[in-house]
This record gives C-alpha cells, sequence and structure tokens, in this order.
C-alpha cells in the first residue's frame, strides 16, 4: 500500500476509533471500557506473538515481534503509563463533551508535540511554523466561541481541563515514539503489541477498584463499541506505522493526512449523534487542521 494512501487509511480508522470511544463512554463507567478496550487488544498481539512463535512464517515480517531485554520492556511500560494517563484524562473529557468538540482539540497534539520538541532539543521557528502554531490557537479560541452555544465555557468547564491535559500527555507520548522508534530503533509491531499488554495490566488495578467500590462510580454497561474502539486504533496506528518505514514516505506528509480523522470525527458527531452547531464549528475545526498542516510543513 502506497504511504499516502496508508495515511489516509490510518486518518479513517482514527475518526471510528473516535466516534466507537464516544459511544462506549457515553453514560458509561469510563474505567472499565477502558481495561476491558485493552484487554482486546492485547489479546489480538498476544494471539499473533503465539503464532509468531510456533509457525513464523505465516507472519509477514512487519508484524514480528522482537525479543527485548528487561531495560528495553523498562522503556515500552513508561510509554504505556503516558498513555495510559492520557487516555484516562480524554477518555473522561469525551464523555462529558460533544465530539465535534472534543475530536479537534485532540487533533491539536502533533502542534504541541512540535512545541515540545523545540523546548527539548533547542530548534527555532521558521515562519510556517509560526503560523501554523498561530493558526492553530486562533482556531481553538473560534473552537471556544462555538462551544458557548452548548453551554461549554472553555475558561470554566473542567472537561476542557481535563482534554487539554489529556492532549498535552498524548503529545509527551508523541515525543517519547520518536525516541523509541528512532534512537532506540524499535520495530514498530514490537512497540504496539508490548505497550498493548501494559497498557491492559496498568488498567487491571484501576478496574479491579472500580468493582469493588472502592470509590463512588458508575454502572457499566457492555457496548460492542468498545471492540470497535480496539480494534479500530489497532488498525489506524498499524498502518500509520508502516506509512512511515517507507523510504519515500514524508512524515510531515503523513502525520497531516492523519489528522484528517478530525473530520471523520466531526461528521460521524453531526450525523450520528446529531450534535449542534456544526456550522459554527466547522470553520475552527478546518482551521485547527490547516494549523496543523502549516506546523508541519513548515
Amino acid at each position: 500500500m502506497h504511504w499516502v494512501i496508508a495515511s489516509l487509511v490510518s486518518a479513517f480508522f482514527l475518526g471510528c476509533y473516535e466516534l466507537s470511544t464516544k459511544h462506549a463512554v457515553r453514560e458509561n463507567a469510563v474505567l472499565p471500557v477502558l481495561f476491558f478496550a485493552n484487554v482486546c487488544s492485547s489479546t489480538v498481539w498476544l494471539t499473533l506473538m503465539a503464532l509468531g512463535r510456533m509457525q513464523p512464517e505465516t507472519l509477514p515480517a512487519i508484524m514480528h515481534v522482537e525479543s527485548m531485554t528487561w531495560a528495553q520492556h523498562g522503556l515500552l511500560l513508561i510509554k504505556s503509563t503516558i498513555v495510559a494517563a492520557s487516555w484516562i484524562c480524554s477518555y473522561f473529557a469525551v464523555k462529558h463533551l460533544p465530539v465535534s468538540i472534543a475530536s479537534p482539540i485532540r487533533a491539536t497534539g502533533p502542534v504541541w508535540t512540535f512545541v515540545g520538541a523545540l523546548f527539548v532539543l533547542g530548534e527555532r521557528l521558521s515562519l510556517l511554523e509560526i503560523a501554523g502554531v498561530a493558526t492553530t490557537l486562533v482556531s481553538f479560541v473560534g473552537l471556544s466561541v462555538a462551544g458557548r452555544k452548548e453551554g461549554i465555557h472553555f475558561h470554566k468547564d473542567k472537561w476542557i481541563g481535563w482534554l487539554v491535559a489529556g492532549t498535552l500527555l498524548g503529545a509527551l507520548s508523541g515525543l517519547y515514539d520518536k525516541f523509541l522508534l528512532g534512537r532506540q530503533g524499535f520495530g514498530a509491531a514490537t512497540v504496539q503489541a508490548w505497550f498493548s499488554i501494559y497498557l491492559a495490566l496498568l488498567f487491571l488495578p484501576l478496574a479491579i477498584g472500580w468493582k469493588l467500590r472502592w470509590w463512588p462510580r458508575n454502572v457499566f454497561h457492555w457496548r460492542w463499541s468498545i471492540v470497535l474502539v480496539s480494534f479500530a486504533l489497532l488498525i489506524a496506528d498499524f498502518v500509520y506505522f508502516n506509512a512511515l518505514r517507507d523510504p519515500e514516505a514524508r512524515v510531515a506528509i503523513v502525520s497531516s493526512l492523519r489528522r484528517g480523522s478530525t473530520l471523520v470525527a466531526f461528521a460521524g458527531g453531526i450525523w450520528i449523534y446529531k450534535e449542534t452547531n456544526g456550522r459554527a464549528k466547522l470553520p475552527a475545526v478546518i482551521g485547527v487542521l490547516a494549523g496543523i498542516v502549516l506546523t508541519v510543513m513548515g
């Protein structure tokens, strides 16, 4: 599959992931959703790992999970911990916010990853990058204005704060991915497999705490969208990682195309969940995407 097509496929499934997440957590307990979704993902990878050990010739090379040292396992456990914190914040926020607002905010992650890289690596902004960051921030303000029509005040709503925290933690995970896949030389399948397994283990005590009522909590309802959350993200990430492995792939274009998931989630929020003020939000959504494109292309 050509890397451009792969990027668009990844964007589509990432949008489906966000729509499935909204369905799974709406009026539902969040922690069991997180646990069971990651149990599904880890089960898929454990099955593939077992098949790879017993009949390695049956799996393509890109799905091979490499053996690792304890130190390497520790590095992937760190990634899983960052992502677990990000998802807890994001899933609780998505439960209480319209997906047509939550998705554009989550899409700004690459911009904050880029800004973080500036501070870590001491790089300087080009004019395009400055324009991209500014466009994203202005669009963020525009989205907040549209949100007021639904009673969502960005500077007061705690769930916006949770979503921003989850997005920033996701940006930190993006920086860490560059470290793992670049400097440490991990394979995409290895990262995705063990990251999924460790996430399920990290969410296990939280699921037990929910079950034993260690804190006030909501009722959990099993929904098949939980399985869709798992499989949509597995496909989106796997296709994305392997698009980046193409020698001709341009990381900036791949990242920009993948953010097209926002349009999928935005359209789904309006069409499936009957969310309002679509016309008021659309310019801000397009502005967010334009800001991301300018930033990564700069």
